[in-house]
């Protein structure tokens, strides 16, 4: 299977990686300088975006917990969308007034070359522990919670679209039209970049699931399921220990949270 590389193992931020990030940034800086500020969009400036401080909400983040999902694959079953259809309607996405909105979760088929075995499975943000999203940011907009979280802060966002490009799982859209309808919990807005955030604002509210997770365990399917990676004793941890799993195009060492079992 092209699409998924064997399990490489937790990978955390070392400092060589934060190193280069920061040399990457840098030059970024420099060069918009010796450009004279580099113009990203009308009235906004390179030099001028990398000397602000990174914004985005962190309330209840918690720097003792990563949280993440893990994909039974077994368990899920083609042509089933009930975890696609839970999150658009916790976000409000693609609704009757926009049936053709985006997705922040979209459902894919892999094929096995030799023995022609299929399997589904859901593709979503992998909420990487080194996103490249982030990197590359120019503004700060796209950035990781303390808790493990990566998501987009819409009033910095200027709509480069530099994280859509570098995100190797194509889990980000851009929103080219105005949102009406929003959900008080998930503000979108045009001309932003956007993606799942785990159900951040449930999180937030002391809930202890997504609406995929729960959407797919109340079908009977248990396909999905949502927890603490750092805890050992949670269920997420526990099933990743007892079982092999897999990450995601693995050789890019971005150790996302979010596993598959049974690929």
């Amino acid at each position: 299977m092209n699409e998924v590389k064997p399990e490489a193992g937790a990978v955390s931020a070392d400092a060589d990686a934060a190193a280069s990030r920061s040399t990457r940034r840098g030059f970024l800086g420099v060069a918009a300088v010796a450009l004279g500020g580099t113009m990203l969009a009308s009235g906004v400036r390179l030099i001028e975006v990398q000397a602000a401080p990174p914004a985005g909400p962190t309330a209840g983040a918690n720097p003792k917990v990563r949280w993440g999902l893990l994909i039974d694959t077994d368990k899920c079953a083609s042509g089933c969308t009930d975890c696609v259809s839970a999150c658009n309607t916790e976000n409000g996405l693609a609704t009757p007034q926009r049936p053709t909105d985006v997705q922040w979760i979209r459902k894919v088929e892999i094929k096995e070359r030799k023995t022609a075995r299929t399997t589904s499975l859901p593709v979503m943000c992998q909420h990487c522990a080194e996103p490249p999203c982030v990197d590359v940011c120019p503004t700060g907009a796209s950035f990781k919670r303390a808790d493990g979280i990566v998501m987009v802060d819409r009033h910095s966002c200027i709509g480069c679209r530099y994280c859509v490009m570098a995100c190797p799982y194509q889990a980000r859209s851009f929103v080219h039209e105005v949102v009406t309808g929003q959900k008080p919990d998930v503000p979108r807005g045009k001309g932003c970049v956007e993606s799942c955030t785990l159900c951040v604002h449930r999180i937030d509210q002391g809930q202890q699931n997504t609406a995929c997770a729960e959407a797919c365990t109340q079908a009977g399917h248990n396909a999905i399921t949502f927890g603490n990676l750092n805890d050992p004793t949670s269920e997420i941890s526990v099933r990743v220990r007892a079982s092999a799993t897999r990450q995601l195009r693995a050789d890019l060492r971005l150790d996302p949270g979010v596993r598959y079992q049974g690929l």
